[in-house]
C-alpha cells in the first residue's frame, strides 16, 4: 500500500473523459472535490458527502462508483467518466441524455449528472431491463423534484432503441434542445 505525506500535496494522473489528465491534491481531497476544482470537471456535484444521494456518481474504470467516497489518490492511473463525456452525439448529446430530454426526466437537475452516470453504467451491464429492475436501480439515488416516472421512462426508451425495438417517441420538432432553456439545456450536459 502507498503511503503519503499527509501534508504535501501529490500529483495524480488519470484519464478523464478520455484524455489523459493531471493535477495537485493533497492525500485527503476526494475524487469529487479534485475532478470539480482541479479538473474543472463541475457536472459531477457533491450533494450529501455520504454516498447516500447518488449525485457525485462517476464511472471508474467504467462502473459507476460514489466518488464523494473515493479519494483523489485513489483515481491515480484510472480511467474517470463524467457526465461531460457521455455527450458524444452530434448535438452534443448521447442518446441516453437525448431520451431524459424527451421525456423530461429532469427539473432542477442537481441529480441528473450523477443518475444518467449509473444509468450509462447499469445499460451496459443490463441491457434489456424491465421497469423494475430500474426502479430498483435508481433506488441508489435521491431526486426531490421528478417522482422517477419519467426517468424510468427515459432509460427503458434508450434501452429499447439500443436493441432496435420500436420505440414510441413524440418527434423532437422545437428548435435546441427541445424547447427546454439554456439552463436545463446546461443541466443536461454540465450542471
Amino acid at each position: 500500500m502507498k503511503t503519503y505525506d499527509k501534508s504535501a500535496p501529490v500529483r495524480i494522473e488519470l484519464v478523464l473523459n478520455g484524455q489523459r489528465r493531471s493535477g495537485l491534491a493533497e492525500p485527503r481531497t476526494l475524487l469529487s472535490d479534485f475532478l470539480r476544482h482541479e479538473l474543472g470537471a463541475t457536472g459531477t456535484h457533491v450533494g450529501c458527502e455520504h454516498g447516500v444521494c447518488g449525485a457525485c456518481t462517476v464511472l471508474v474504470d467504467g462502473v459507476a462508483a460514489r466518488s464523494c467516497m473515493s479519494l483523489a489518490v485513489q483515481a491515480e492511473g484510472r480511467e474517470i467518466e463524467t457526465v461531460e463525456g457521455l455527450n458524444r452525439a452530434a448535438d452534443g448529446l448521447s442518446d441516453l441524455q437525448q431520451a431524459f430530454r424527451r421525456n423530461h426526466a429532469l427539473q432542477c437537475g442537481f441529480c441528473t449528472a450523477g443518475i444518467l452516470m449509473s444509468c450509462a453504467d447499469y445499460l451496459q451491464r443490463k441491457p434489456d431491463p424491465s421497469e423494475q429492475e430500474v426502479r430498483e436501480m435508481l433506488s441508489g439515488h435521491l431526486c426531490r423534484c421528478t417522482g422517477y416516472t419519467n426517468i424510468v421512462k427515459a432509460v427503458l426508451e434508450t434501452a429499447a432503441a439500443r436493441l432496435g425495438r420500436p420505440v414510441d417517441v413524440a418527434p423532437d420538432t422545437s428548435p435546441g434542445h427541445a424547447g427546454l432553456g439554456p439552463v436545463e439545456q446546461a443541466r443536461l450536459v454540465d450542471a
